[in-house]
């Protein structure tokens, strides 16, 4: 029997619409002709999950309107569809039951929850808005930190409009797999709202392969803390008190700056610049590409690091992996870290987070927090989403933190009794 089109598409449009919330539940990870679909799939319907939700629901109803429950297409479509929405509206709920604690953390976070700076609703609702800058953030774009020869690195500022003290600094470090992305794209919800609560933040162009080499992309994030010592009075930024972050790429980047400061290999030049910080936060991040772990072969192994990052065979030159990854940096005097990712990232494997975790606070006599959000995807901070707004209140509280402890003179923060494991 045949059915009008107005029943096929409703047909359709259920079953897709249900595939992508098994999807986000449940992301494919073996295949890499599957992976990257599925994560992109999957990272836009988890994140962007109210505004989806909307759409099958109004999707659907045009459709069943139109005439399209006529038979058994219709109506397997409408429940197809029914069960997708479900999903959706299981993603939102656990996205907004995010809760990022920081309690016995070894930080002097006493700010109430309830009188913390709140990132804004609006964002939420509408993402695009996070791409201005928010009432009271002065941006300023594309300024030079860099130059050798034809090579010029640029960055931008996100300050406080109005003068006053100099305020603490922030690295922003962009993933996109070390061949891809740009300070334009990523970091700035975190980033508008750190301005706002008297922040100076920096986003950070580097280097990307093929063209660059490892180290070359680590060696170009060296300069720009030199160049902070050197400029940051000139921004409103202290230039004794630095923290960085980053994800992805940006995350694993974000734990070599933090874990190698004053390495001579990656200073080449300026060894005798001061590049240590004073906390870190890495988002989604590798940290080991020699064990291969949470991986089917180790990282380093994959065409993507040992072609275009490394360009050395893992097989026969296992050291210059080894030298790439932060889990060979740890060091007892390493800075207190903050460690954030998705438990359900298809691209870097949670138990990538944990591991790492696992063994710097084996090490490091600063604090480890380690922050697991249940149902977060690769990259899921890009978008203002429910989940992007809780963490970045956390990390904002966390870093606050930190700070107040410099001013007050503490010293190193000391190793908690019980640190917090934040889940979402």
């Amino acid at each position: 029997m045949t059915y009008a089109p107005v029943t096929y598409a409703l047909l359709a449009f259920g079953l897709g619409a249900l595939l992508l919330a098994v999807n986000a539940h449940r992301p494919r990870r073996r295949h890499m002709t599957t992976l990257v679909p599925s994560f992109f799939a999957g990272w836009l319907t988890i994140e962007l999950a109210p505004h989806l939700l909307v759409a099958e629901v109004a999707g659907l109803g045009i459709l069943v309107a139109y005439g399209g429950l006529e038979g058994w297409p219709g109506w397997t479509g409408l429940i197809a569809g029914l069960a997708a929405a479900a999903g959706t509206a299981a993603t939102i709920i656990a996205a907004r039951r995010t809760v990022v604690t920081l309690r016995d953390s070894g930080v002097p976070l006493d700010l109430d929850p309830d009188d913390a700076p709140r990132y804004p609703r609006s964002h939420v609702i509408l993402p695009p808005l996070c791409f201005i800058p928010r009432r009271g953030v002065k941006v300023e774009r594309n300024l030079v930190y860099r130059k050798d020869g034809r090579l010029r690195l640029k960055l931008d500022v996100y300050r406080p409009a109005g003068n006053g003290q100099l305020r603490p600094g922030l690295m922003q470090i962009h993933g996109g797999g070390w061949v891809i992305g740009d300070k334009r794209e990523q970091g700035l919800p975190l980033l508008n709202h750190m301005a706002v609560q008297g922040w100076v933040g920096f986003n950070v162009n580097y280097r990307l392969s093929p063209r660059a080499t490892w180290p070359d992309h680590l060696v170009d994030l060296k300069h720009f803390i030199a160049w902070y010592r050197e400029n940051a009075e000139s921004y409103g930024a202290d230039p004794d008190f630095l923290c960085v972050t980053g994800g992805s790429a940006g995350g694993h980047l974000t734990a070599m700056v933090a874990l190698s400061a004053n390495v001579p290999e990656f200073q080449p030049g300026f060894e005798n610049v001061d590049t240590s910080v004073r906390g870190a936060v890495p988002f989604y991040g590798v940290y080991d590409f020699v064990e291969p772990g949470p991986w089917p072969v180790p990282m380093g192994a994959t065409p993507l690091v040992e072609r275009m990052l490394v360009k050395r065979s893992f097989t026969d030159e296992p050291d210059a992996f080894a030298k790439a990854s932060p889990v060979n940096y740890l060091r007892p005097d390493a800075p207190p870290f903050f460690v954030i990712h998705g438990s359900h990232d298809s691209l870097i494997p949670v138990a990538e987070a944990r591991r790492f975790v696992e063994k710097l606070r084996d090490v490091s006599e600063s604090p480890v927090i380690y922050a697991e959000m249940k149902g977060g995807q690769h990259a899921f901070d890009v978008f203002p989403s429910y989940r992007t707004a809780r963490v970045v209140e956390g990390v904002e509280r966390y870093l606050t933190g930190l700070h107040r402890q410099y001013l007050e003179g503490a010293g190193r923060p000391s190793v908690p009794d019980e640190v917090s494991e934040s889940v979402g």
